[in-house]
Formats: C-alpha cells, sequence, structure tokens
C-alpha cells in the first residue's frame, strides 16, 4: 500500500491533499492517506458527466466490453495487490480478502458479457382491429449520469456491483466509496484511468460529508444507488427528488433448520459458522437468527459452539487467521453492550462474548428476548442466535417477524416445505440447502421491507441503469 492515494476527477488523478487517513485495521495505525474531495472537486466530477453522456451512449457495445475486459486482466493481474489493500484497510483475513477479489473478477466478466447483448423485443401490437398494420420494437437506453455510494465491508466487490454495470450500461457516473476503506476504490479507478473511456466517464470522490448533498440531491444525477445502513438509506431517498433510486440496506438474516436434517448436522455447522463469522459477520446476510427443530436442538447447538471456539482470531495477514477484526474498536464495543444487554435479560452465552479493541470473539447465543437489539437489529459482527421451534410453520412467522427481509436460508428435504417457504417468506431471496450468506454476483439480489429496493446482480443493475424506449412502426 502506498504512502498516498489521489482522487480521480474526469477519469484523471488528482491530489490537492492528503487528508483521508487510512487505518489498518488489526493494528489501529495510520498506514496510507488519501486526498479528500471538496464542494468544487464534486460539482466539477457531476458536470464532468453530464458532458459525458453523450459520448458513453454513443460508445458502441464492443468498446464498452473492452473496457471491461480489460479491467479484468489487470485486476487478475494486480490480485494480491488488491487482496493485501482489503486485508489492511477492511480487516480482512488474506483467504477473505483473495475470495473477494476473485469476486471482483467474476462481477467484470459478467459486464463484459451483458454489455454486447443489448437486449429488446419485437412487440405484436395488432390486439385488435384498429391496430391492424402496427408493430413495436424496444430497445434500452442509459439513463445517463449516476451517482453511487457504497460502504465499507466489501470496498472492492460492491463498488463493482455499481461500477461495472454503469460501464456495460453506458452510463457516467461519480462514485463515493466510504471513507474508512476508499484504497480500494482507487485501485479500481487506476485501473478505469488506463482505459479509453470518455473524458469525465467516471469519478471516484472521497468526500467529507458536508461536501455529500449533490450526490444525492443534484437532479442532473439520474439515478442514485446506495448500499450500507437502513436508517441512512431511506433518509437519502427522502432527499433524492425525481431520480431513481436503488437501496441496498441491512438485514438480520435467519437460517432455517428443519427436523428431517439430521443425517446431515456437520455440513450445516459448517456452513452455518462460514456464514455468521465469515468476514467478522460484516455482511448484510450474515447468518444472525438460527431457528432449529426441537429434535435437533441440542446436537446442532453442541457442533455450532465447538466450531466457533475453533476460529483463529487475530492479525488478518497471518495465513492461519480466520477472523479478523471489526471495522473499528466502537463497532465492537457496540455489539458487546448488545451482548451483555441481551445476557441481562435472561440470554445464555454458549461461546465467545469477549472483545480485545476491535477484535470480537465468535459468539453463540441462545434465549436471546425478541425484542432486544441483538435479535430485532443488524447485529453486522460475528454474533449467531440459536432458537428451536417445534412445526415448520412456526419457524417461518420467526424469520418474519421483523422488519428486515434480505435472504433467509431453509435446510429441508421437503420440497413441498421449500417451496411454502419460497412462497411465505417476506424476504426478497430464500436459499434452500444453505444459508442465506449463500450469493452469486450475477443472479438478483436485494430485499423487501426495511432492507431495500431495486435488485442488483450484473443484469438486474443493467436495468435500473437504463430506460425502455418504444418504436411503433405503422406498415402500408
Amino acid at each position: 500500500m502506498l504512502e498516498r492515494y489521489p482522487y480521480y476527477l474526469a477519469n484523471r488523478p488528482r491530489q490537492p491533499n492528503a487528508d483521508l487517513a487510512v487505518t489498518d485495521k488489526y493494528s489501529g495505525e495510520v498506514v496510507s492517506r488519501v486526498a479528500l474531495a471538496d464542494a468544487g472537486a464534486v460539482e466539477e466530477a457531476i458536470a464532468a458527466a453530464v458532458r459525458a453522456a453523450g459520448p458513453m451512449r454513443r460508445l458502441a457495445p464492443y468498446a464498452r466490453q473492452e473496457v471491461l475486459e480489460h479491467c479484468v486482466r489487470r485486476f487478475r493481474e494486480r490480485a494480491e495487490e488488491l487482496a493485501l489493500a482489503l486485508c489492511i484497510e477492511a480487516g480482512k483475513p488474506l483467504r477473505d480478502a483473495r475470495g473477494e477479489v476473485a469476486r471482483l473478477i467474476d462481477t467484470f466478466k459478467a459486464a463484459a458479457e451483458e454489455a454486447v447483448r443489448g437486449e429488446g423485443e419485437v412487440l405484436n401490437l395488432e390486439v385488435s382491429r384498429r391496430a391492424a398494420g402496427y408493430r413495436g420494437f424496444t430497445q434500452r437506453v442509459p439513463v445517463g449520469p449516476c451517482s453511487f455510494i457504497t460502504p465499507f465491508n466489501f470496498p472492492l466487490n460492491l463498488v463493482a456491483h455499481k461500477v461495472a454495470p454503469a460501464i456495460a450500461a453506458g452510463c457516467p457516473f461519480v462514485l463515493k466509496p466510504s471513507d474508512r476503506t476508499p484504497v480500494s476504490a482507487m485501485l479500481m479507478a487506476e485501473v478505469l484511468a488506463e482505459t479509453e473511456l470518455p473524458e469525465g466517464a467516471f469519478s471516484v470522490l472521497p468526500t467529507r460529508l458536508e461536501d455529500v448533498g449533490p450526490f444525492i440531491e443534484d437532479d442532473r444525477l439520474k439515478l442514485l444507488s446506495f448500499t450500507g445502513s437502513e436508517k441512512v438509506g431511506w433518509e437519502l431517498k427522502a432527499r433524492a427528488g425525481r431520480k431513481k433510486v436503488v437501496l441496498e440496506l441491512g438485514g438480520n438474516a435467519a437460517c432455517v433448520v428443519d427436523g428431517d436434517q439430521g443425517e446431515r448436522l456437520d455440513f450445516i455447522a459448517d456452513r452455518l459458522a462460514h456464514g455468521a463469522f465469515f468476514q467478522a459477520g460484516q455482511s448484510c446476510i450474515s447468518v444472525q437468527r438460527v431457528l432449529v427443530h426441537e429434535d435437533l436442538y441440542g446436537a446442532l447447538s453442541e457442533r455450532l459452539v465447538a466450531r466457533a471456539r475453533a476460529l483463529r482470531a487475530g492479525n488478518p495477514r497471518d495465513e492461519s487467521t480466520t477472523l479478523g477484526p471489526m471495522i473499528d474498536e466502537p463497532a465492537a464495543r457496540r455489539l458487546e453492550g448488545w451482548i451483555q444487554s441481551a445476557v441481562g435479560r435472561g440470554a445464555r452465552v454458549l461461546a465467545g462474548g469477549g472483545r480485545r479493541g476491535a477484535l470480537l470473539e465468535a459468539t453463540v447465543l441462545e434465549g436471546v428476548p425478541a425484542d432486544e437489539p441483538l435479535s430485532a437489529e443488524e447485529a453486522f459482527g460475528p454474533v449467531v442466535l440459536l432458537q428451536p421451534f417445534r412445526t415448520f410453520d412456526d419457524a417461518l412467522r420467526a424469520v418474519n417477524d421483523g422488519r428486515y427481509g434480505l435472504q433467509a436460508g431453509v435446510f429441508t428435504q421437503d420440497l413441498s416445505r421449500a417451496m411454502r417457504a419460497w412462497d411465505e417468506l417476506e424476504v426478497g431471496g430464500v436459499v434452500v440447502g444453505d444459508v442465506p450468506s449463500f450469493r452469486v454476483d450475477t443472479m438478483p439480489y436485494g430485499g423487501v421491507k426495511g432492507s431495500g429496493l431495486g435488485r442488483e446482480g450484473v443484469k438486474y443493475a443493467i436495468e435500473d441503469m437504463t430506460e425502455l424506449r418504444l418504436l411503433v412502426l405503422r406498415q402500408g
């Protein structure tokens, strides 16, 4: 990691200052500095994106694909550098960081494939005598300049889920990355700057809170895509005016383990431990609540506790580390307080619960009251709650009990129960046979209720970043 990084304005690096300090999330030491954009730079970037809208719209699909394919090649060449940046600025264990780089590459590959598809339809308009001789055709056209605001937990791949579809769709954009993890976005911008994108096609600007307003409110920007907390997301939507808004917000994902899973408990415990403690639980679809049939509760609880205790916490640069720090010590202290609050009301800690700085132990609890923050809110840390159920319908009601609805997992061999879960669970996606943390970057991903609106996944993001245009042709 370099000592200083510029921001990127209208495709070009600028280093007016080095005001944003970047810390090693394990040691807490400042390891780099990044330029911060002021209000003037934000205005300049939006104006440049507006000027680039026409050239981006006219950029041939094959040329967009070439840009994305260049990024894929360069990300592969710089994979270890990218992984180390994630390890340092986000606190990800190296094995997890390498996994995120692989997903970054997959996302850009998928966008390159979609860039040349140009989907449209031929419509039969002859639905009555008055429409005889009429035919219809549709095409998708870029929506125009876009605004992206991204969080700290996946600083490469969540940025990629906005940037790659925008290029494939032909939309210029301004991006505000998280001020906690800006370096990953700067490395991506460095690769984009090597391409022949039209001037103004992209700007990547870490920005102070007081200067972020235009990303949200400026009417020249035609779409706002935000990934982050529920509270902030809905506030931004209220301020966004007429522009399209896509929100990927929080969750407190639940997983149901049905009574027919007795022969698979070791596999299920492995998957639950991965889903709950991967990336120190800092994922919107981290396994937070596990509902287990009462006949299997004791056996699965024993297995999950053993796996939580076996995780190796420590320096994420150590290849043997499986549990790294949370993003900072205040985040870890918040979750520690939630654990103590639940215990004060009768919950029992089965594993973990301790904290050292930003490192919170992998924690398993049972008996947490439903109205405790640890159950009702998004924990966003390495904590999982166990709860027994008697009937499958009881479990489905418990999953739906709350304001979030991102993804849910269901372990069952009963097809009718799997289909009932799909029909009845108030979530954006149901994963049968695995944990709700499962995601492939081409699938439609997103939530309902308090978890947001719209869908990510390359093809579906492109649909949001384009508008349908109709041609009606009268023959004769």
